[in-house]
């Protein structure tokens, strides 16, 4: 059995499937956890892939350590979305954090990933993790000077995700965001989602006084090629913090990976300078 995540109308990914392990649908969107011979096991929302065993530490790694090596004393870190875990469990490896929050709007992706992806979602069981079962949006919205770092790990911009690329979103975020904070969103492909990363760009360089984009490869994603848009308020993500937190155990991120993802091919340097 083969399984084909269209990301284009005229371009898809496929994979030889082993079996699938579950499928099931939620209140709010299908879910399958599919056993591929590539690629290890996968999460599929809508028919989307989310994250493979294969290559999630990448996308995971630069989604939290960049804004994390950014601030130089993060305390309090919001996460919106997140369900798979793995976002979670690489802000857990910084010793200075002090509360995690995870707000994820359905319950059966935590509970799936749970049972199904336990190498990324053992981190819900640790006690500085607080997760939250509500709309990410709205929950930003209730919020003022509560958190130094916001991690945006949203699903791609259809139906209700498509608030999580707004600019009464990020606005909200520059509320909740403590004096010196700052946040980091993934924003797609710079291949295939152009005219989404402008957009982006525009309006958080609008609201922070800090805006950067910054890249990584990710084989399952659309393209390969992933971006993130980083809004600050003080610090800028290209100055290392001198307290940086670097592991052994990180498997893509480093010091100078973190350095060499801000310095843009022309045609993505393009995307995030006036008038897209």
């Amino acid at each position: 059995m083969w399984f084909t995540e269209r990301q284009k109308p005229g371009v898809g990914i496929t994979c030889k499937v082993l079996r699938t392990l579950h499928r099931e649908i939620s209140p709010f969107q299908e879910i399958a956890v599919l056993d591929t011979e590539q690629f290890g096991r996968v999460l599929v929302l809508d028919g989307m892939i989310q994250t493979t065993i294969f290559d999630e530490f990448v996308y995971h790694e630069m989604l939290a350590h960049v804004p994390l090596n950014t601030h130089p004393a993060p305390r309090d870190v919001l996460i919106i979305g997140g369900g798979d875990g793995g976002t979670a469990r690489e802000v857990l490896r910084h010793p200075q954090i002090e509360k995690i929050t995870l707000v994820e709007i359905d319950r059966r992706v935590v509970e799936i990933c749970s049972h199904f992806l336990p190498e990324l979602a053992s981190s819900f069981d640790h006690p500085k993790v607080k997760v939250h079962f509500e709309d990410g949006a709205e929950y930003v919205q209730k919020k003022e000077v509560s958190y130094d770092v916001i991690l945006v790990d949203a699903p791609e911009p259809v139906g209700r995700a498509a608030r999580l690329f707004s600019s009464e979103f990020y606005q909200a975020i520059f509320q909740a965001l403590r004096p010196d904070g700052l946040f980091v969103a993934q924003t797609e492909s710079p291949f295939f989602n152009q005219d989404l990363i402008t957009s982006v760009y525009q309006e958080v360089n609008r609201i922070f006084p800090i805006t950067k984009l910054y890249l990584a490869v990710v084989p399952t994603y659309p393209s390969g090629f992933w971006s993130f848009t980083l809004g600050s308020k003080r610090f800028d993500p290209e100055m290392l913090s001198e307290d940086y937190y670097f592991s052994q155990a990180f498997r893509y991120y480093t010091p100078e990976i973190h350095q060499a993802a801000f310095k843009l091919p022309p045609f993505v340097h393009a995307l995030s300078s006036p008038g897209g």
